[in-house]
């Protein structure tokens, strides 16, 4: 895998995936948002401006903090072995009731799901909620399910603090959910550095992060 310098460099956006995001454009400057009781969604302009500008890509390190996490079959597990089971890895932050940016990530990662085929099981899809207070296992079991994961993606809830600190420790933490923007994160090998896309990235982008799977084809 090619590293490029941490301050970043644009990536186009690609075919369908652009249709569907600009799409979207025109949803965040019309939308109004019920938490702030019928007003108009002040973020819509900012999110529209991350959506028309494409994904920043940038390298970067990350500590894996030692926090418990409650995966959609109920299980407890650690974030650390859960990432580090030996498969590359595709990062996100959603929630299941946010209907602006958390359904295009994950559109987008069951694109990159259905394109992999037979050799889904050799990459670990993780979507970690960032409103465990809602998002019980059940809830992530029927978002799972509206956007068909398999196995090999799964999802995340917890504590509302171990749910801040995985967020943390991607930088991937706004304060509120209403703040919450775009960001998916791939790691082709345990040791290697992250690949961070800040926007909406397509499956293309993403795919092309995993050289791994790319060299047994």
């Amino acid at each position: 895998m090619r590293l490029r310098a941490a301050g970043a460099t644009r990536q186009p956006r690609v075919g369908v995936a652009a249709t569907l995001i600009a799409s979207w454009i025109a949803l965040f400057a019309s939308t109004t948002s019920a938490d702030v009781g019928g007003d108009a969604d002040p973020h819509a302009a900012h999110r529209a401006a991350i959506a028309a500008a494409g994904p920043l890509r940038s390298i970067a390190r990350y500590r894996t903090p030692d926090v418990e996490l409650t995966r959609d079959d109920g299980q407890q597990v650690g974030l650390g072995r859960e990432l580090d089971d030996g498969r590359p890895v595709v990062l996100a932050f959603i929630y299941t009731s946010c209907t602006t940016v958390c359904p295009v990530t994950s559109q987008t990662l069951a694109q990159v799901q259905a394109r992999l085929g037979a050799e889904r099981a050799r990459i670990h899809l993780m979507s970690i909620s960032i409103d465990p207070e809602q998002d019980t296992p059940a809830r992530l079991r029927e978002y799972a399910q509206r956007f068909h994961a398999g196995p090999e993606w799964q999802h995340y809830t917890g504590t509302r603090a171990a749910s801040e600190m995985a967020q943390r420790a991607f930088n991937a933490y706004r304060g509120s959910k209403m703040d919450h923007q775009p960001v998916i994160l791939v790691r082709s090998t345990p040791t290697g550095d992250w690949v961070r896309f800040d926007g909406f990235a397509t499956a293309d982008q993403l795919l092309a992060e995993l050289p791994v799977l790319h060299a047994s084809r």
